[in-house]
């Protein structure tokens, strides 16, 4: 089958639906190749090979990167004590992410409740997109170990790390690793002095063409980054000493019952522990975000700061990502659109307000969109 697969003209297969059904298989065949190596560990059938570990003879006989052979001997002895993990696996309903994700939710401390929640759990992965799954799951594993995920939490502010070098040829090289909380601080901050950056290069392109209506950028994304990180410390070394630095603004949403329990992420969806944000409370502002149901916002309270439009961050609140079903950009980066258009009588309010994209915004009003689910 396969074979044929191979020798056939890829432009035969190049139909969205054919290109759905292959991805499918796709993760059937993984699921089964997982399944197989699980049983080939089991029956101890690559000792002969001289071989100090399953993964090792893998790695050699598939040709297969170090790393890429041990997580896929270790993925296949975890789905023996999964069965409905390992189901939806071969029916090429979940994807060999989620399984990786589920792997590693499942842990000594969450192995009882894991067994009774199984079911849950997948069908959440069937349904949701892989981002809102994962928070589902992030939920599930603070609900099902609550002190292991504090400690887990605690462990993680302590990995972080960050290393920068002098290269051969005398330029720098920057890598780190941040927690959740700080690298949100982090990498929001770059994002707005990266905007800048696009700002200010769109502004050259656009005088460059003249009145041409095509232009190009005189830097890529990454090279307006990397201004944006200098400029970060060009800044930072401008503060004047005892400056009063930016304060976080943590949103508490009440009546929220799509999940039973608390609710406790940040703005880019990631979700972080209560007590992740212990550290920050000393000198953090605090924004109500009240919903009668899950899709109706019914107050945004006001911090009394320069926190202004409150109707458009319900919306953001609400809607946490682009309305589009193929689109998740965060709602932060969107427009707010009307569902009933303005021009018809739709009025500015937050039951007539949804998240769109650029895009899909100029989109709707290009042709006719298929409905959202």
């Amino acid at each position: 089958m396969v074979d044929r697969l191979v020798e056939s003209d890829p432009c035969g297969l190049a139909d969205v639906d054919a290109i759905r059904d292959l991805h499918r298989q796709l993760e059937r065949l993984t699921a089964v190749v997982a399944r197989a190596t699980a049983v080939c560990e089991s029956q101890n059938k690559w000792r002969n090979s001289g071989a100090k570990s399953m993964a090792a003879w893998l790695g050699r006989v598939a040709n297969l990167a170090p790393g890429v052979a041990t997580k896929r001997v270790a993925l296949g002895r975890e789905l023996r004590d999964m069965p409905t993990v390992r189901a939806a696996w071969l029916d090429g309903e979940i994807s060999e992410a989620h399984v990786q994700r589920l792997c590693a939710a499942r842990t000594t401390a969450t192995a009882r409740h894991f067994e009774r929640d199984e079911a849950f759990l997948v069908e959440q992965a069937k349904t949701f997109r892989f981002s809102d799954f994962l928070r589902v799951l992030g939920y599930w594993f603070q609900q099902a170990d609550e002190d292991g995920a504090e400690s887990d939490a605690a462990t993680d502010r302590d990995r972080n790390e960050a290393h920068m070098s002098r290269t051969l040829h005398d330029r720098w090289r920057l890598d780190a690793d941040l927690d959740a909380i700080a690298g949100t601080i982090f990498a929001t901050e770059l994002k707005r002095l990266e905007q800048l950056e696009y700002d200010a290069d769109l502004t050259l392109a656009k005088a460059t063409a003249g009145e041409g209506p095509l232009y190009e950028m005189p830097r890529s994304a990454a090279q307006r980054r990397a201004a944006a990180i200098v400029e970060m410390a060009r800044r930072s070394g401008a503060m004047p000493a005892g400056a009063r630095k930016p304060e976080p603004l943590f949103s508490v949403f009440v009546g929220y019952e799509t999940f039973a329990g608390r609710i406790c992420e940040l703005a880019n969806g990631m979700v972080v522990t209560p007590g992740s944000l212990v550290p920050y409370l000393s000198e953090a502002w605090l924004e109500r975000i009240v919903f009668d149901t899950p899709s109706r916002v019914m107050d945004v309270g006001v911090t009394r700061r320069l926190f202004t439009g409150a109707t458009r961050r319900a919306v953001e609140v609400r809607d946490r990502q682009c309305f589009h079903e193929f689109c998740d950009l965060p709602a932060e980066d969107c427009q707010i659109d009307h569902i009933e258009p303005h021009a018809a009588g739709g009025a500015t309010v937050e039951r007539n307000g949804r998240a769109a994209c650029g895009f899909h915004n100029r989109l709707r009003h290009r042709r006719t969109m298929p409905p959202v689910p």
